[in-house]
């Protein structure tokens, strides 16, 4: 899509969503209006920072209301099922999932082209998505790390189980040919997984036109760590996990900043606590600097005389370097003689310091363990480094060309050019496609995902 298509839609958008009653104004403003934004908000680029996305038109305060959009306006199961022949056939069909029906509507939507109510919003989703279920078996390697392999093929293997549940849903649909297929399927789910916001009504969410147009930021401070603060406190930290939601009393759902914003800045969306792997899953995105990253070790210690002993996904490092809480736990008593454990089981697991000795030996085994897992991946943080630098310019140059000017890195390079039908003897005289290209940006992510990794375990 051009540049100047792509304005057409997006001011056609834009006029549409003014129609339906989206605006950036406050409730009680009376001025009419033939676009939704420009009071508060204002649609911007940002190549550096998530692409397209909302800026601010005049300096905002944190808490002011800087978007409505009705609940008529949401994309949800419950506004698609009004139309009857979707309705029926979903109907038929009662083991679906909430998140497998909200993307049949997704497709029975698109299938109807300009019919759709939802048409100008629909036109201007992204084509393609960078969610770890879009990854090749190359672009799943080069994440490197087993932990991330597994639930990127996991997020494979789950991506074909839905479609073929319901496949013949779309079938009795008489959806076009094209959206039967599971790249369509895919290209949904991904829709759904990576644009949905929460409703209280609905636990598959909605799609919010407008309202998905603000990038994301993670809240300033990583997950609290312990688990009994959690659970006696469980909303001490929700204001800052959200900056929207759907309101009654307005019968809309609304976007809050939630800090103060200088005229043309970027206004984000943080909803949620997200690791990069998680990022990467759900939404096809990594933070360079994330603040609730974790980078998981797997110790295989036997210290389970606990009914408390933590779960492997609560071992991890820290952006900071510092072990998680759980962690620090485990290997305070992994550091304690066996037979005085049970004695101090509990100091340990309830956080307590036990002595400088256990407290030396616990250093040294997370430093020991740190450098073993660092020594047995592939490359180093600066192979990674210089490698995203290649990429980075086959990207901006839309070529292959520098590909063979390292040799630290030529067999990655080679395995990527294989696993795009390309023979790195003729690749230089030739242009890359857009398929080529949009597995580069995936290979980017997954040797940007390492190298996050790899720096938070130095």
């Amino acid at each position: 899509m051009s540049k100047e298509a792509e304005e057409m839609k997006m001011q056609a958008l834009l006029h549409w969503a003014a129609d339906v009653g989206i605006s950036d104004a406050p409730l009680l403003d009376s001025d009419s209006s033939s676009c939704s934004l420009g009071r508060s908000l204002a649609v911007s680029y940002f190549p550096h920072a998530g692409g397209r996305g909302l800026a601010a038109v005049s300096n905002l305060r944190i808490g002011d209301l800087v978007l409505r959009v009705p609940r008529a306006a949401l994309l949800t199961r419950e506004s698609v099922l009004q139309d009857e022949k979707i309705a029926f056939c979903i109907k038929k069909h009662p083991h679906l999932s909430s998140s497998q029906i909200l993307t049949i509507c997704l497709l029975a939507e698109v299938d109807k082209g300009k019919g759709s109510w939802w048409y100008p919003y629909l036109v201007l989703l992204p084509m393609n998505y960078n969610t770890l279920a879009n990854f090749n078996e190359f672009e799943i390697r080069a994440l490197q790390v087993d932990d991330a392999i597994w639930v990127s093929e996991k997020a494979i293997l789950k991506a074909r189980s839905d479609w073929k549940e319901c496949l013949i849903v779309l079938q009795e649909m008489k959806l076009k040919p094209k959206l039967l297929s599971l790249r369509s399927w895919i290209w949904a789910s991904a829709t759904v997984s990576s644009r949905t916001l929460h409703i209280p009504w609905d636990d598959a969410g909605c799609l919010c036109p407008v309202g998905d147009l603000f990038n994301y930021a993670a809240p300033d401070e990583p997950c609290v760590e312990d688990e009994q603060q959690h659970t006696e406190q469980p909303d001490l930290h929700a204001h800052r996990l959200t900056d929207g939601g759907y309101e009654e009393d307005s019968a809309s759902y609304c976007f809050y900043a939630n800090k103060n914003y200088h005229k043309g800045e970027q206004v984000l969306l943080g909803y949620g606590t997200y690791s990069n792997l998680d990022l990467l899953e759900h939404y096809g995105f990594v933070l360079l600097s994330n603040p609730n990253d974790k980078a998981f070790l797997p110790l295989h210690m036997n210290i389970n005389t606990s009914k408390s002993c933590p779960m492997k996904d609560a071992l991890y490092i820290q952006p900071d370097g510092k072990p998680s809480f759980a962690l620090l736990c485990a290997l305070r008593l992994w550091a304690t003689p066996f037979n005085n454990r049970r004695a101090v089981g509990h100091l340990a697991y309830a956080g307590s310091f036990l002595s400088n000795e256990n407290e030396l030996l616990v250093m040294r085994k997370l430093a020991k363990h740190c450098s073993k897992v660092l020594e047995e991946l592939p490359t180093t943080v600066g192979n990674d480094a210089s490698l995203l630098v290649i990429i980075d310019k086959m990207l901006e140059s839309g070529s292959h060309l520098g590909c063979l000017q390292f040799a630290f890195c030529r067999d990655e390079v080679v395995g990527f050019m294989q696993a795009n039908g390309l023979k790195m003897e003729s690749s230089a005289n030739s242009l890359p496609t857009a398929k080529f290209m949009r597995s580069l940006e995936r290979w980017r992510l997954s040797v940007n995902w390492r190298f996050s990794l790899i720096r938070t375990s130095s």
